[in-house]
């Protein structure tokens, strides 16, 4: 891994990033500003991956250049450990914060999406998901959790993703607690001329149009970023660490209305292809100054955060160290 000590003794080429200001103040004037989303972010993108626990002045600091203020921070965390998202241990005056199991089980299954190298190779097969005993006051909560996990409706009573992947439906049905109240089926298109038809009624099932609209918007505001990050030399760590932040927020709100679908179902020229090489560029070009950014201004109640784990490296197929 880098020697923090060499980044240390290196100026960056700017105080800032140019463009990144503007981002700033834009996510600042959304309404509402929702900071419970943001730090599940800044927790799944960056905690989770230096020992998963923070001290919450340190968590207050970090996002202040976001718009969020220490009474919007501590009210949104409380938010979060009422909805058993995040846990919290006392040491001292001082209050420290992490992922519960439930929301460290939920930001994975996020994040095997947003950190993936590609779109997986598909092999024609279908995750079929009928709610045939769940009850009407359950089936809404299932149809977001599914949708979040790449679900679409297919027709009425039978939701439907590309793929035979179990685990993050599995993950999701268990923590429903309906694993026995609903039929799961694998199904295959056996003939090749209803690919077209296929293709349709997946444009229909995901309203792709919305999404690429999304997908584009997404690139509009972060490909300048892309064209002015120098393409060598250091980088100013703390403006690192608030691009990498908003880059993956963005990119996982639309990812959790996204399909995965494989490319044989998709538009010519996805925009979602553009945006997922774009967050993975960015990411491992500012990755490393952001890493230093947190291991140097955030503490837990052992000192400053330790290194990243090896998995972490892992991101969109490795980074560098």
């Amino acid at each position: 891994m880098t020697d923090s000590s060499e980044l240390e003794n290196t100026e960056p080429a700017s105080g800032n990033l140019p463009g990144l200001s503007q981002l700033l103040e834009a996510f600042q004037k959304q309404r509402p500003l929702r900071g419970g989303s943001l730090i599940i972010t800044v927790f799944g993108d960056s905690i989770s991956q230096h020992g998963g626990s923070v001290w919450l002045g340190s968590l207050i600091e970090a996002l202040e250049p976001f718009g969020l203020n220490q009474r919007l921070v501590r009210t949104s965390v409380y938010r979060l450990i009422q909805e058993g998202w995040l846990d919290s241990t006392q040491v001292g005056r001082r209050s420290y914060y992490r992922f519960t199991e439930f929301g460290l089980r939920q930001y994975q299954k996020a994040a095997r999406r947003i950190y993936a190298q590609s779109r997986q190779d598909w092999d024609g097969k279908w995750t079929l998901v009928m709610p045939a005993y769940v009850v009407d006051d359950a089936r809404e909560q299932m149809r977001k959790e599914l949708t979040w996990a790449g679900f679409g409706q297919l027709t009425a009573g039978v939701m439907a993703r590309p793929g035979a992947e179990r685990q993050s439906l599995d993950e999701t049905l268990q923590e429903l607690e309906i694993h026995d109240k609903v039929v799961v089926m694998t199904a295959s298109t056996e003939d090749l001329l209803s690919q077209s038809a296929l293709k349709q009624l997946s444009a229909n099932c995901w309203d792709l149009d919305q999404l690429e609209a999304r997908y584009l918007e997404f690139l509009d505001k972060f490909r300048p970023l892309q064209a002015a990050i120098p393409k060598t030399g250091p980088l100013d760590p703390k403006s690192c660490f608030q691009l990498r932040s908003l880059l993956v927020h963005e990119y996982r709100r639309i990812l959790l209305k996204d399909s995965d679908l494989p490319q044989e179902l998709l538009p010519n020229d996805w925009a979602g292809n553009a945006a997922q090489l774009l967050t993975a560029n960015i990411y491992k070009r500012v990755h490393r100054y952001a890493k230093q950014y947190l291991c140097q201004m955030m503490e837990t109640a052992d000192g400053p955060l330790p290194e990243a784990s090896a998995s972490y490296y892992k991101r969109f197929g490795e980074l560098s160290e």
